[in-house]
């Protein structure tokens, strides 16, 4: 079934009787030729161009809980591809331009919003590295803008100019960048996946991996074993726990990201605003609401609630740059399990096990990248080689010293 406006004028007509589910909900089979573990954005991709994009069948995706129950529906939306360096900058350039034109491919409204994102200046040698910054997304084919106090002040005039502390100098634009609805991501990727044959098993927990010789012959699950010809780990906050389930350590550490949203207020933020003398970000939902969220926990967990020092952190980084903040009433929070890798950049490659994928160590930036890590893992997936842009993002870069450490923080998952 095609959505369209005239399908809606139809189903309006006629008490709604001819919609049909979105996706099937089967029994899993005995056996496929790919199982992807993990039903959140990335593993529902990389499903989706696996069987559109490269062709092939008997796919199964497997989800311990429900789509859109993980952190692809744990997220703050925010959508952009203004990175720094060559390992990173062409992949996220790639992914926005997919997102461009999701909403067509899916046949389906994701709430693609490119509304801007905005990075503020506080000082002199920020914006000495927010130029360079900005030079290496425009040389990677991005957008990018350096905008005065004036044009700044023009579009927030709520912001606090006079703060003598954090005064704002200025500010890096990326135009096209800005939000999508994240529920709305999986229920497209889950749609589309199934409308090309995919199997997506709900409620299906993967206990354990079946491996023989040093080849993965398929994993056990709360519904029973199913055999794999190639099965692919897309987890993300939970990829330790599920890889030592194949004797595998990772270099990743999970902590918990925290995110908040008001009240709805009156539309007030035209876009995405970051705070560059703290981690601070924010936007204004469709319904109003002020969604925003700050640094991860200081600590190891699996747990999706965070703790009060962070909140307290989170919020005075926004009443220090937005006043009038202050005003609004908390609707409510939650908080998704990161997997921070050592360098803070993610990882799609082959395992040591024959037959066995990993695609994680995303950080608090997995959402934006969730088109290209999808084509990018099906690629691996179909080709056994790695994507022209994920060619970085390998295991080995770990061993052979050459880590992606876009934010300069060293091997400390906890500062990334």
């Amino acid at each position: 079934m095609r959505y369209s406006g005239l399908r809606v004028i139809k189903e309006a007509l006629t008490g709604h009787k001819g919609w049909q589910p979105a996706w099937r909900d089967p029994e899993p089979q005995a056996s496929y030729d790919y199982i992807i573990i993990g039903g959140g954005g990335h593993g529902l991709a990389t499903a989706y161009y696996l069987a559109k994009t490269y062709g092939k069948k008997r796919i199964a995706v497997l989800e311990k809980g429900w789509i859109g129950g993980g952190n692809v529906g744990r997220n703050t939306t925010i959508i952009r591809s203004n990175y720094l360096l060559d390992g990173n900058e062409p992949f996220y350039e790639y992914s926005l331009q997919l997102w461009e034109g999701l909403e067509q491919e899916l046949n389906y409204n994701a709430m693609v919003s490119q509304r801007g994102i905005l990075n503020l200046i506080h000082t002199d040698a920020q914006r000495d590295a927010f130029t360079r910054r900005g030079n290496a997304m425009i040389l990677n084919g991005a957008d990018a803008e350096m905008l005065s106090v004036a044009q700044i002040k023009e579009r927030y005039p709520f912001l606090n100019f006079n703060d003598a502390r954090f005064p704002i100098k200025g500010g890096l634009a990326q135009h096209r960048g800005g939000t999508v609805r994240h529920d709305a991501v999986a229920w497209g990727y889950a749609r589309g996946a199934d409308s090309h044959g995919v199997d997506i098993i709900q409620n299906c927990e993967v206990t354990g991996f079946r491996i023989e010789n040093g080849v993965c012959k398929g994993v056990e699950t709360s519904r029973g074993f199913i055999g794999g010809g190639k099965v692919a780990s897309c987890v993300a906050g939970s990829s330790s726990r599920l890889m030592s389930k194949a004797d595998m350590r990772l270099p990743i550490e999970s902590t918990v990201l925290q995110a908040f949203v008001s009240e709805g207020l009156k539309p007030v933020l035209p876009g995405v605003i970051t705070f560059g003398a703290g981690h601070f970000y924010c936007s204004q939902s469709d319904k109003g609401g002020l969604v925003f969220g700050g640094d991860p926990d200081g600590y190891n967990s699996y747990a999706q609630r965070g703790n009060m020092p962070v909140v307290e952190d989170v919020c005075e980084s926004g009443m220090a740059l937005i006043p009038a903040l202050g005003r609004a009433r908390l609707l409510r929070m939650w908080g998704g399990i990161m997997d921070m890798s050592m360098d803070g950049s993610p990882i799609i490659d082959r395992t040591e096990v024959d037959g066995l994928y990993f695609n994680g160590g995303w950080c608090y930036g997995g959402f934006k990248a969730t088109p290209a890590s999808g084509m990018c893992y099906a690629h691996l997936l179909a080709t056994d080689t790695p994507h022209k842009y994920a060619s970085a993002y390998r295991f080995d870069r770990f061993r052979r010293g050459y880590m992606i450490d876009e934010k300069g923080m060293g091997a400390q998952p906890n500062l990334h």
